[in-house]
């Protein structure tokens, strides 16, 4: 499964909630040199979805503040239980995207600009 994530880096703690024009937010205190704040922001997701961190990789956007990253099951695709573990990984992730937290592209001008 693939999911959008938004990597704040900088911020006071690691915390994945809220929606940014789509993409679920994943605050990491790690600036983004070296890649520290991709693999910070890999664990909080893996551990926000109560996956293992090796579970999750990244598929794109290395160096972008917006990422694709997938998240393995164990499962062989066919697999009921692979199909019930995407099916609860989904739910998650909408319950995250839905917290508090994240501003629409929109919201954030307005605040900028006032």
């Amino acid at each position: 499964m693939r999911i959008e994530i938004r990597v704040q880096p900088g911020s006071r703690s690691a915390s994945v909630g809220g929606d940014y024009d789509g993409a679920l937010v994943v605050r990491v205190p790690e600036a983004p040199e070296k890649g520290r704040a991709t693999a910070a922001a890999l664990r909080a997701v893996a551990s926000a979805l109560g996956a293992r961190s090796s579970d999750v990789r990244l598929v794109a956007g290395g160096s972008s503040r917006r990422k694709i990253v997938e998240i393995d099951f164990d499962f062989p695709p066919g697999d009921p239980r692979r199909a019930l573990a995407e099916r609860a990984c989904a739910r998650r992730v909408l319950e995250l995207r839905r917290e508090a937290g994240g501003r629409p592209p929109s919201e954030a001008a307005d605040g900028a600009s006032g």
